[in-house]
């Protein structure tokens, strides 16, 4: 699904450039679950950016579904962005004024779903990922992990072939961030590719790989052997 090669991603201002992204070079397959970590300042949240084409790379290569989209314009970016991509955040990005149905319906809107369509696609995610019961509620009436489930409930409503978590559960406490966690985990296990920046040493047991950054570089990239995470994670549950 995701190809780079060779990725350089560098900031100047008059007097100084700094270079966030050093020759990364690593590969993501379709339905693989994978972590990125470091410490802060490392280019985590950066390469996050330019998979999700936020933010383009300096130079090198970024192939997704085996289309090179370093040459693309703002407006096809876009497109590609909205059609394939899902994103969660560290800190939610609800709208306040919209109810927790509504948020979940803007991407719909986006993509010019119909209105009988949108409804229903919004109940189904709403009721998989137990928040049904808030779906008039507005944002500030629910509690964090309430507000998350909802933030990954429109991650997921148009059924996008990867998944972008940037620290999904930086904000929460280890109950729910245990909780969101297993959701993910969840849809990992139902076919979605999943990319997930984070600090946590326990969120990335989840992972099937860990992809560690420093200064910018790639410095190491591990395997994890599912069956015994998942067991490891029951107990601590």
């Amino acid at each position: 699904m995701i190809k780079i090669q060779n990725l350089n991603k560098s900031f100047r201002t008059e007097e100084v450039e700094t270079l966030a992204l050093n020759n990364i070079s690593f590969e993501v397959k379709k339905g693989e679950f994978t972590a990125i970590m470091g410490p802060s300042g490392c280019g985590k949240s950066t390469l996050l950016n330019i998979i999700g084409m936020l933010d383009g790379s300096t130079n090198g290569s970024y192939q997704f579904n085996g289309e090179e989209v370093g040459g693309y314009n703002e407006k096809q970016l876009a497109e590609l962005r909205k059609s394939n991509i899902g994103f969660i955040f560290q800190k939610f990005n609800l709208i306040d004024e919209l109810t927790v149905a509504e948020n979940v319906e803007l991407p719909l809107i986006y993509l010019k779903v119909n209105n009988k369509e949108r409804k229903l696609r919004v109940q189904e995610v709403l009721e998989r990922m137990d928040i049904a019961h808030r779906a008039k509620h507005f944002p500030k009436q629910l509690s964090g992990g309430q507000q998350q489930r909802v933030a990954i409930s429109r991650a997921v409503v148009t059924n996008p072939n990867l998944i972008l978590a940037d620290e999904p559960t930086g904000n929460l406490d280890s109950k729910n961030g245990i909780e969101v966690m297993n959701l993910l985990s969840e849809l990992n296990k139902d076919g979605a590719t999943i990319i997930m920046v984070t600090h946590s040493e326990r969120d990335s047991k989840y992972a099937d790989r860990i992809i560690n950054l420093f200064d910018g570089q790639m410095v190491t990239e591990n395997r994890i052997k599912s069956k015994e995470i998942e067991k490891e994670i029951l107990v601590e549950v």
